[in-house]
């Protein structure tokens, strides 16, 4: 269609510079600038030594949530199942059956006040 001037009312990508749509040089800055920031991050994050752990032994509800919840949808998704199942489909209930195998391929982070992190893997965490 076109209005009363004779010009297309219908705009395209042709009506705007492509400065317009670009964040332009500012943006790309601020980007940069930010990076620096996860760089320090991580440098605080240092892992603590299987024989320095401080932690409790025993998996947390929250953790045994987490690592059902996790494996459970990975079975979903086709990943290979580690136990040997008796007609179970649900995985959910396979998952489970893994995890008091421990048989479960994950490992849970445990990050402390100071910045530090303790990793435990399932088969070493004790379950209730």
């Amino acid at each position: 269609m076109s209005d009363a001037d004779g010009d297309d009312v219908e705009g395209g990508m042709d009506d705007y510079e492509m400065d317009d749509i670009s964040g332009g040089a500012e943006s790309d800055r601020e980007v940069e600038e930010g990076d620096g920031d996860e760089e320090n991050k991580d440098s605080e994050n240092r892992a603590v030594p299987r024989e320095e752990r401080t932690t409790t032994k025993y998996m947390t509800k929250y953790e045994r949530a987490r690592i059902l919840g996790t494996r459970a949808l990975q079975i979903s998704m086709g990943a290979p199942i580690l136990v040997e199942l008796d007609g179970e489909t649900d995985p959910l209930v396979i998952a489970q059956k893994e995890l008091r195998e421990k048989k479960i391929p994950i490992t849970v982070r445990r990050y402390l006040p100071d910045g530090s992190y303790e990793d435990w893997n399932v088969d070493d965490l004790t379950i209730d």
